[in-house]
Formats: C-alpha cells, sequence, structure tokens
C-alpha cells in the first residue's frame, strides 16, 4: 500500500470540520481536520471493522 495525501469526503462542506484519512506504510491514517496535528493510527482490517459495526448500528446507543 502506498502513501497518498490527506483525503476527505466529497460530501464533507467547504470548511474545516470533517474527518481526513490517508494510507502510509500499510496503515490508516485519521485526523480531524481543524486538529491536524492529533493523528489516530490503525489497521485498515480494524477500520473496516469499525465502519460495519457503525453502519450495523452497534454503537447508537452510545449517542
Amino acid at each position: 500500500m502506498r502513501s497518498s495525501e490527506w483525503q476527505k469526503s466529497s460530501y464533507s462542506a467547504a470548511n474545516n470540520e470533517c474527518v481526513e484519512v490517508r494510507t502510509v506504510g500499510g496503515a490508516v491514517n485519521l485526523r480531524e481536520s481543524d486538529e491536524g496535528h492529533l493523528v489516530l493510527r490503525t489497521t485498515p482490517i480494524a477500520l473496516a471493522s469499525l465502519l460495519h459495526g457503525i453502519k450495523a448500528g452497534e454503537f447508537d446507543h452510545h449517542a
């Protein structure tokens, strides 16, 4: 997996209120656009599992 530039969803507004993602050395980096110095690093499998859980409503009781 190659390194990539930070990307954000095309659904994000023009302001800096979105999550950005990129790949670096086989890992996935995530950051909030207005807190660019804080980066969360995870694996593609862990991120896919989290997204699957979100879509399935597994975390809805935390809202």
